[in-house]
């Protein structure tokens, strides 16, 4: 095996690829000597040793293709020509591990170099490559930085520490709002071909943050908050160690139309298993914690213009009756001339329903839950303000005093200032979707089982970028996004450098003459 490879590929003709021929005989070898093996031994063994084969592989492409001289000048941003030639070095760290780029630098005095090379391998300017930031970015969007820093040390042949770990992830999503910025300003996708029902839906969620990163009024109430005398926090000081943000969900879905009564029957203990649901379609979640709740819905309004410019699908936003939400969405549909419907989700009065069932019956009492089903079927049949004034009437009979009726009181309370918004009758002979559900899976996935690790504590800047990655992931985005972040970052850190934003193209090819490789060995 070892003389066929030699005699394919002989050492005089491998230039700046001898040092990979190298490191193959010195595996082949050492496997040889080393007699038999587990296949889990070898399989550990060459994965290491592969790592190193394709840095030098890296190494290899990078000597032979030159330094990247130009015939053409090279003139900068200012229109400045560049004429004094100096062969200088850069490191870069790849998955691989680190390599070194030779490069023909054009100075003028005065003035920074220009690389042509380094535009035409759209280098990174810090150390670490575009490459290894995705791996960065991917494992951020999942895992906390100890274990991002962790898997690349165990996957790649670089090391990252953490510190620089955490830039990289701001570098990687500093594109974000560009990206849907250049899609919003693209062609609107076809209306026909998602679902008539355009789905809006926000809600709010807190991250826990680093105290000079809260907002101003929750700073001020964590610096007054007094720890309780066994050092845990109270629930209090909990909440002022959070800064809110704002969780959007834009999408569209088929009409689905039931009845109230199987509505009621797909909760316990019934559980009437009705036909599939259809499911969201084109979903796009994201969420911030910089920018304040009106931009964030201002966001999801031009999302959803974008899929239908003419207005022309029926539009609904999902709410879980949240005041300043609903102010946000009702001026938003004025100044955008929608139509929109909003739609109070059925869980959030489910709960209500709960709490006052409990001031008649106990708990563990089965009719609880029938008072409670009753009661639903009612709402569902856009009777909401017939059923607070039922539960009004049955707590005054009863003799109840303020406290014991307080959470009737409550649920009616909130069954009458919400009864626009309660007209599920009506909602679910359109087919429209009744619950936050989306939403809520939104608020889980991109905030809570990310951003409330036990103890974690972010800067305004870390948590955003960490939020961006995730929201991109679970929007399908990612893979497209890191396409247009590539070529943003040729666009700023090279080609905005040059005159007229032309970059000189270096005429060195590879296979061509090179130096002799200056590869050193890396362990």
């Amino acid at each position: 095996m070892l003389a066929t490879a030699t005699a394919v590929h002989p050492m005089s003709e491998a230039g700046a690829f001898a040092p990979v021929y190298e490191k193959l005989d010195e595996i082949i070898a050492r496997w040889r000597a080393s007699g038999p093996m587990k296949h889990s031994d070898l399989e550990e063994l060459l994965f290491k040793e592969i790592l190193e084969v394709g840095r030098r592989l890296y190494q290899g492409a990078l000597d032979e293709r030159g330094p990247g001289a130009v015939t053409e000048p090279v003139i900068d941003a200012d229109g400045q020509v560049h004429p004094d030639q100096r062969l200088n070095t850069r490191c870069l760290m790849t998955r691989f591990g680190p390599v070194e780029v030779n490069r023909i630098g054009y100075g003028l005095p005065g003035q920074g170099s220009l690389h042509p090379l380094d535009a035409e391998l759209n280098l990174p300017p810090e150390f670490y490559s575009h490459s290894l930031r995705r791996l960065a970015a991917e494992s951020a969007a999942k895992n906390s930085f100890d274990e991002l820093v962790k898997s690349l040390s165990e996957t790649t042949g670089a090391e990252v520490p953490k510190r620089q770990a955490e830039q990289l992830i701001r570098r990687g999503a500093q594109d974000f709002e560009p990206f849907y910025e250049q899609q919003r300003a693209a062609s609107a996708r076809e209306v026909k071909a998602t679902s008539e029902i355009l789905a809006l839906s926000c809600d709010g969620k807190g991250v826990p943050m680093l105290k000079a990163d809260l907002r101003e009024e929750t700073r001020k109430a964590a610096e007054e908050r007094k720890l309780r005398p066994d050092h845990r926090p109270s629930k209090d000081q909990k909440a002022h160690s959070k800064r809110m943000g704002t969780v959007a969900a834009v999408y569209t879905i088929a009409p689905f139309v039931r009845t109230p009564e199987q509505i009621v029957r797909e909760f316990k203990p019934v559980h009437e298993v009705l036909p599939a649901r259809p499911r969201p379609e084109d979903k796009r979640v994201w969420a911030s914690i910089k920018h304040p709740p009106d931009e964030i819905i201002s966001q999801a309004f031009e999302e959803a213009l974008r899929r239908d410019p003419q207005r022309t699908k029926r539009w609904i936003a999902l709410v879980d009756g949240n005041e300043t939400q609903l102010g946000l969405l009702l001026n938003a549909a004025e100044e955008t001339s929608v139509e929109l419907t909003i739609i109070l989700d059925l869980i959030h009065v489910l709960g209500y329903l709960w709490k006052a069932a409990r001031v008649f019956h106990p708990a563990e009492d089965h009719k609880a839950e029938i008072w409670v089903r009753e009661r639903l079927l009612e709402i569902l049949r856009g009777r909401s303000s017939q059923v607070a004034a039922g539960m009004t009437r049955s707590a005054t009979k009863r003799g109840l005093s303020a406290k014991e009726r307080e959470p009737v009181n409550k649920c009616a309370h909130y069954l009458i200032k919400y009864r626009e918004f309660l007209r599920y009758d009506q909602y679910l002979t359109a087919g429209y979707p009744i619950a936050t559900g989306v939403i809520e899976g939104a608020c889980r996935y991109l905030v809570k089982d990310r951003m409330e690790i036990t103890g974690a504590r972010w800067s305004l800047e870390g948590a955003e970028a960490v939020l961006r990655l995730r929201s991109l992931r679970a929007s399908g985005d990612f893979d497209e996004y890191w396409e247009f972040h590539l070529q943003q970052e040729y666009k700023r850190n090279h080609q905005a450098l040059y005159g007229k934003g032309q970059v000189p193209l270096p005429n060195s090819q590879p296979g061509g003459k090179t130096k002799a490789s200056h590869l050193r060995l890396v362990k």
